[in-house]
Order: C-alpha cells, then structure tokens, then sequence
C-alpha cells in the first residue's frame, strides 16, 4: 500500500499546486506582476508540501530527508505550471 502512495504523491503535490495557483490568479484578476511569479510562487508552495508531507506524512513521499522532500516538492510545483502551459497551449486559438 505505501508503493501506492508514493506513487501518487508527486501528482497530488502537482495538483494542489495547480488549483491553488489558478483560484489565486482568478483572485487577483490579472494582474501582470504576479503572472510573472507564478513559477516562483508554484516552486515554493510545492517545496512545502513536500516538507510538511515528509514531516505529517511521510509514507506518503519516498525521501530519505527534508531536503530530498523540499526538492521533490519543489519540482512537483513547477510540475503544475508546466501542466498549465500544456492546457494553456492546447486550448490558444490560431
């Protein structure tokens, strides 16, 4: 069962991550100087998932110590930004 979760965990992060970032940009209706953070905000907002799912959870990420879980985080965040470039990408009219 704790394969099960692993595997799931980077996903999760992923889409936490995600709908966090997109209910924010729909918050702050917009505006250019956070659009140009958004990769930023998704890295660090994924960093501490992966750490607080290493210290709350820790069957649920395979990492063997927080900074393993910080990066793992980290890129399950830019994971989200680079999944809303691809849906971003698909749906452009030409």
């Amino acid at each position: 069962m704790t394969d099960y979760l692993q595997l799931i965990s980077v996903p999760a992060i992923a889409a936490i991550v995600y709908w966090t970032i997109e209910i924010v940009k729909y918050t702050v209706n917009g505006n250019e100087k956070f659009k140009r953070f958004i990769p930023l905000t998704a890295a660090i907002l994924g960093a501490i998932l992966g750490i607080g799912c290493f210290y709350l959870t820790p069957d649920l990420i395979s990492a063997p110590n927080v900074f393993v879980a910080l990066v793992i985080g980290a890129a399950s965040g830019l994971t989200a930004t680079g999944a809303n470039q691809i849906v971003k990408q698909l749906t452009k009219e030409k």
